[in-house]
């Protein structure tokens, strides 16, 4: 994946985000959106090492529509100026944890966890949270970890949850909302020498997160 020219596509369809410049580009988009397939062909063959369960998950079903959908929002702009894909066996729409590429200029990211799960899921990972809170809190703060991501990222309630009490000693993480581990790619740094292995690299370290987050969910034996 040349990455200077989708950062180059992404930045002139910011400033130009209409259907008319892009019917004029859909040759150029057709081109990236290829490579980028490639490269999502590519990264899940390689996941597929250490996370069997994404083997079979197609790149093309993986990869995000450059679409918005604007029936609900005040911006009309109509496509995004990223590009993206959420990689999970059970595929995007699924509530599985899963592993997310996101390309675009000044903000490439990998990333991966559960965003914003239904009601019925956050009481199941609560509940895990609850009889195996040092199990998570060892996965997200063993080296490897802190190193890649910092802290666990995610959306938090600012209350106690209901059902469990303020003095609960893993209630900071039962007050999340999302369960997320969220790595920064710089741009000068973007797949620089290796895009599908350091891709990797980063997911092999979010997988132990996923595996919590999918038996809580009880998605996982």
């Amino acid at each position: 994946m040349d990455i200077k020219r989708t950062y180059s596509f992404l930045s002139k369809l910011k400033k130009n985000n209409t259907k008319e410049w892009f019917d004029k580009n859909r040759d150029e988009y057709q081109e990236i959106k290829k490579e980028f397939e490639q490269f999502i062909t590519a990264l899940i063959k390689e996941i597929s090492a250490f996370d069997e369960s994404v083997k079979n998950v197609e790149a093309k079903k993986a990869i995000f529509r450059i679409n918005r959908d604007i029936r609900f929002s005040s911006d009309k702009s109509p496509y995004k100026t990223n590009i993206g894909a959420s990689i999970s066996s059970g595929g995007k729409n699924s509530g599985k944890a899963g592993y997310y590429i996101h390309i675009e200029p000044k903000n490439t990211f990998i990333a991966g966890g559960v965003y914003m799960p239904e009601a019925p899921q956050l009481v199941l990972i609560r509940e895990a949270i609850d009889y195996e809170g040092e199990k998570l809190k060892k996965i997200i703060t063993t080296k490897n970890f802190k190193s890649m991501f910092g802290d666990m990222h995610g959306e938090t309630v600012k209350t106690t949850p209901k059902g469990y009490k303020p003095d609960h000693k893993h209630i900071e993480l039962l007050k999340h909302k999302s369960f997320l581990a969220w790595h920064k790619v710089e741009d000068e740094d973007a797949f620089a020498k290796s895009q599908v292995k350091y891709a990797a690299k980063v997911i092999k370290e979010i997988k132990p997160l996923n595996d919590f987050l999918n038996k809580a969910m009880a998605f996982e034996e």
